[in-house]
């Protein structure tokens, strides 16, 4: 499989993601529903922004892996949240765990009105092996 970025700024290397992403031979691909910060018994947080991101990516690597792709083949990934202004003094948590996994994805950011229950942010990603 070969993976290639479409930049043609430098300025997207700050915020962690590609312009387009290009995918050629790939195996498989993995659409991840939005992953949130909810428990194992299907209890949505009530904790602030920033622990819910982190709670979101955990689950979005579990789903990940246990599917047997890799984080570091995401080639998507929608980031969804009720709050930007309160997402993004949190934004090195994601950006943390992006360089971790080697990933570079095309990404867009979106705010809406609400997400399920007391939810503040989820993860939607597609994933190529």
């Amino acid at each position: 499989m070969e993976i290639n970025a479409t930049n043609p700024w430098k300025w997207q290397d700050a915020r962690s993601y590609s312009q387009a992403i290009e995918v050629k031979n790939a195996e498989g691909t993995l659409y991840v529903s939005g992953q949130t910060a909810i428990d194992d018994d299907g209890v949505s947080s009530t904790e602030d922004m920033k622990t819910q991101l982190i709670k979101s990516l955990e689950n979005l690597e579990r789903v990940i892996t246990e599917a047997g792709y890799s984080c570091g083949n995401i080639v998507r990934l929608n980031i969804y949240t009720t709050s930007t202004q309160e997402l993004w003094p949190h934004f090195p948590v994601f950006q943390d765990w992006i360089a971790k996994h080697g990933t570079r994805q095309a990404t867009t950011l979106l705010e809406v009105v609400s997400l399920f229950e007391t939810l503040k942010v989820e993860l939607e990603a597609t994933v190529v092996k």
